[in-house]
């Protein structure tokens, strides 16, 4: 029986996986919009396959709650997939992890060994310093009375489900043979390997991760940006030869060292800056994850610099952006380099801005409706209206743009 917090992208992907594993799970979700949609058989946002899934399990061995009274007592396993979004200073904010925690101590009713299992992504040593002393805080004796442990997820919007129920890896941070024997019972099914590590390594495990993605991401964009400065120079081909290099033995690393608008989304950037401001907070200066960050800072003002070169400079020109989305497949628009390079547009006093996007128009405008934006409803719309094209996201649909006009065209993900 196993119980998790925050059905988002990574706790409905997880409650379901579990589900298709043959667990029964609770889901426990404080958006009461969000849990009527999910209760109702619908996803709050795209994510393929995992429609089905929710289908298959809603009503059998998947039941979303708001209350999560019953479901704690009811479970052995609790997971959290809070979000740990970044302060002022980039730290990850862990407010809503430890009220989540709190919750949960306070509805124990009984002395069941339970496993408290973070899946939201902490800063490293985390779980030793600061969750264990907590609920050793409130009456528990960390491995005797209660598990602690973590469980990173390494999942990719618009791939979640696949990504879970076919992952290349597992990886549980715990540092009591109890524990470790609950959490391996529950992925006793799974055809990868499990690594069982510290929880402090469990918790690196994640940012080294995501920090490398977002460091070959920023590489790629500097080189692009020095391309540029060369001239008559081919960027896409010169970074598809670059794929074909055998010593990367046929990963697929396409995604990410390929140049585009800088990364954005909700864990990469979030991710980057939480472990440089911990590097900080502990004396070093991580000089490689500051450039990072600061070079995909750039990258907004970098393009919209082009977009007004090609435009020549006229600012009465309608520009059409197309792809509002972090990326392609997905619906989701949080940090979106769309937002940034539109609202330095604006700045730059183009204010006849037209946008479509095949799933991510309305979560846009929702998100950002501050930014003054027309939206279409079809590229073919959005062609017939714009001056000069501008490609933001690397949607399938835009990749036979230059067969359907004459017009200008700025791809800033080097697709065409």
């Amino acid at each position: 029986m196993v119980t998790v917090f925050g059905l988002g992208f990574v706790g409905l992907t997880t409650a379901l996986g579990f589900a298709e594993m043959g667990h029964t799970v609770y889901g426990v979700e404080a958006d009461s919009h969000r849990l009527s949609t999910i209760a109702s058989g619908k996803l709050p946002f795209l994510e393929p396959g995992l429609d089905k899934a929710l289908l298959r399990h809603l009503g059998h061995n998947f039941k979303p709650v708001g209350d999560p009274e019953a479901a704690v007592d009811d479970s052995e396993i609790i997971y959290y997939c809070v979000g740990t979004p970044y302060g002022d200073k980039g730290e990850a904010n862990l407010e809503y992890l430890f009220a989540a925690i709190e919750q949960t101590i306070r509805l124990f009713r009984d002395d069941k060994f339970r496993v408290l299992v973070v899946k939201s992504t902490i800063p490293p040593s985390t779980t030793r310093r600061k969750i264990i002393p907590f609920v050793e805080g409130k009456g528990f004796h960390a491995g005797r009375t209660i598990g602690v442990a973590n469980n990173p997820e390494f999942l990719r919007e618009g791939h979640c489900w696949d990504d879970f129920i076919n992952a290349d890896r597992v990886v549980l941070g715990v540092d009591d043979p109890k524990s470790e024997e609950r959490l391996k019972a529950l992925y006793k099914n799974v055809k990868c390997p499990v690594f069982c590590v510290s929880t402090t390594t469990g918790e690196f495990v994640k940012y080294l991760s995501n920090t490398l993605l977002a460091t070959l991401v920023s590489y790629s964009n500097e080189m692009s940006v020095i391309a540029d400065k060369a001239g008559d120079i081919d960027v896409g081909k010169s970074f598809r030869i670059l794929h074909s290099d055998r010593r990367w033995n046929s990963c697929d690393m396409t995604s990410y060292v390929y140049p585009g608008c800088g990364y954005g989304g909700y864990c990469l950037p979030k991710d980057t800056k939480a472990l440089y401001a911990f590097a900080k907070s502990a004396g070093f200066e991580a000089g490689i994850l500051g450039k990072v960050i600061e070079t995909n800072d750039c990258m907004p003002g970098i393009i919209a610099d082009k977009i007004d070169r090609a435009a020549g400079y006229d600012k009465g020109k309608v520009i059409g952006v197309l792809g509002l989305s972090f990326k392609p497949n997905s619906d989701d628009v949080r940090d979106s380099v769309s937002a940034k390079i539109i609202a330095l547009l604006n700045q730059k006093g183009y204010c006849n801005i037209i946008a479509y996007d095949p799933v991510a128009n309305d979560e846009f405008a929702r998100r950002y409706d501050k930014i003054p934006l027309l939206y279409r409803h079809s590229c073919h719309e959005l062609l017939a209206e714009a001056d000069i094209l501008v490609i933001l996201t690397a949607w399938d649909e835009f990749r036979g743009l230059k067969e359907l006009t004459d017009k200008p065209i700025v791809d800033c993900r080097y697709m065409l």
